[in-house]
């Protein structure tokens, strides 16, 4: 396991990921866009938590668009709560649409 950045963006406090993806409740239904964040030692971590969050809200299917780590504390809602709920060890679920 990787432990030091391997560049110049060392991060001082805990990994808060952010995945942007599509969330389906039924089969044949039009997605909902999702951003899910939640706080991992690792983007594998982070994937496995965010699919077993969505399979306990009742979605069948999701699409993972897109994975990052976010490098300061967002200021405008819902971000900024579903941020801190990440920092207490919760896995958040913004839906938009």
């Amino acid at each position: 396991m990787i432990t030091e950045a391997d560049n110049d963006n060392a991060n001082d406090g805990p990994m808060v990921f952010i995945i942007i993806a599509k969330g389906y409740e039924a089969e044949g239904s039009e997605g909902v866009d999702l951003h899910i964040l939640m706080s991992a030692p690792d983007e594998d971590t982070a994937v496995r938590e965010a699919l077993n969050a969505l399979s306990e809200e009742g979605f069948l299917e999701a699409d993972l668009d897109q994975i990052g780590v976010l490098m300061g504390t967002p200021e405008e809602e819902p971000h900024a709560s579903a941020y801190q709920g990440a920092l207490q060890g919760e896995v958040s679920i913004i839906r938009f649409g």
